[in-house]
């Protein structure tokens, strides 16, 4: 895995990335890794995969969102990397304290540019990961934007609205979404048009920011705005990947012993979290992440931990000479509409697929 991630880090940020796990049981669990079109990693025993992409390059442009494929004969997950979500808030006042709790719930890295003392320190008490007390132009200097950053503009002003446009407009971008009436974000456009920028671009706008829900107070609000920026994140599949929390724990050797990671491959009907979510089991009784909570989930971690101990039995009974002669995968399904599930007030008439892989020591 370690492996894996190095190769992840030596891409682009901005390539798209797609990491390929066989769902074959001769080769569960083994993985490539395909950045731009073309593999660039694989575990040992995806040599194969490589040889058939390499008769196959058409089939490399299909890999755009996460899900079960069928390539060829073989089927497998592949799991669309995303980068962090960042949610850039221009202004920290009334509204965007609503907008920083939603954000962080919602498991975005919030950045919040305020540019008054008073304010700045209401968005850190808020849990903003950041906040930038100073000039708004200065401040976005700061920030370069890529494809899993949503800009919120919520200043106290139209003049400080059209400054951090102005500005954004010329980076990559997720979503920008700006407060304000209609007459007021019309003449805004009006003025960046004027100084150049791209039309299509202003045209993408979403303003006036937020859901349509007839929102009035600031938490109504913060309520509309995080929901259509949850509406425009959902309508790309793909996922964030491996969390900064997920490979730091992976990466650590001493404290969380074995580690199975649980990697939800298959979703239908409303299952509580989507496909390509993950939660680490540690034999340490850690679990980072989670893929939907209450029993559906202590079922997972009981069998990541049958997993564990058997891998661990047959360990010491002989050394491994070859993947495959100790079961380090497996797939488990959790049926959320069954019997069991409605005596525990589960029912909520989906069902998931998750893959287990333990993780080398």
């Amino acid at each position: 895995m370690w492996a894996l991630f190095e190769a992840i880090d030596q891409c682009e940020p901005d390539v798209e990335k797609q990491v390929l796990t066989s769902l074959q049981t001769e080769y569960l669990g083994e993985k490539c890794l395909v950045a731009d079109n073309k593999i660039v990693w694989e575990s040992d025993a995806q040599e194969r995969y490589a040889r058939y992409f390499g008769e196959h390059p058409e089939e490399l442009h299909k890999l755009d969102i996460s899900g079960k494929i069928q390539l060829s004969d073989e089927q497998v997950f592949c799991d669309t990397l995303g980068n962090e979500k960042k949610l850039v808030i221009c202004g920290g006042g009334h509204v965007s304290i609503p907008v920083i709790r939603m954000g962080r719930m919602i498991g975005c890295h919030v950045i919040v540019l305020e540019d008054r003392p008073k304010f700045a320190d209401a968005a850190r008490k808020a849990g903003a990961d950041e906040v930038y007390c100073e000039a708004f132009a200065d401040g976005l200097q700061r920030i370069d934007g890529d494809a899993d950053t949503y800009f919120v503009i919520v200043t106290r002003g139209h003049r400080y609205d059209e400054e951090c446009l102005e500005q954004i407009t010329k980076k990559r971008h997720a979503y920008i979404g700006m407060i304000g009436s209609r007459r007021r974000i019309a003449m805004v456009k009006e003025h960046l048009l004027e100084k150049g920028c791209d039309q299509a671009v202003l045209d993408e706008i979403y303003s006036p920011i937020g859901l349509n829900i007839g929102a009035e107070t600031p938490e109504e609000i913060g309520v509309a705005i995080i929901a259509e920026i949850i509406e425009v994140k959902n309508k790309k599949k793909r996922t964030y990947g491996y969390s900064k929390e997920i490979r730091k724990a992976i990466e650590n050797d001493t404290d969380y012993g074995q580690k199975v990671l649980a990697t939800i491959i298959d979703r239908k009907g409303s299952a509580p979290q989507g496909v390509g979510v993950k939660m680490l089991i540690c034999e340490n009784g850690t679990c980072i992440g989670t893929i939907g909570g209450g029993c559906m989930e202590a079922g997972v971690v009981q069998k990541a931990r049958l997993l564990m101990s058997k891998a661990r039995t047959l360990t010491s009974i002989q050394p491994q000479s070859r993947k495959g002669e100790t079961d380090t995968a497996s797939i488990c399904s959790v049926d959320l509409q069954n019997t069991d599930a409605g005596e525990e007030g589960m029912v909520c008439g989906g069902s998931v697929k998750v893959l287990l892989e333990l993780l080398a020591e």
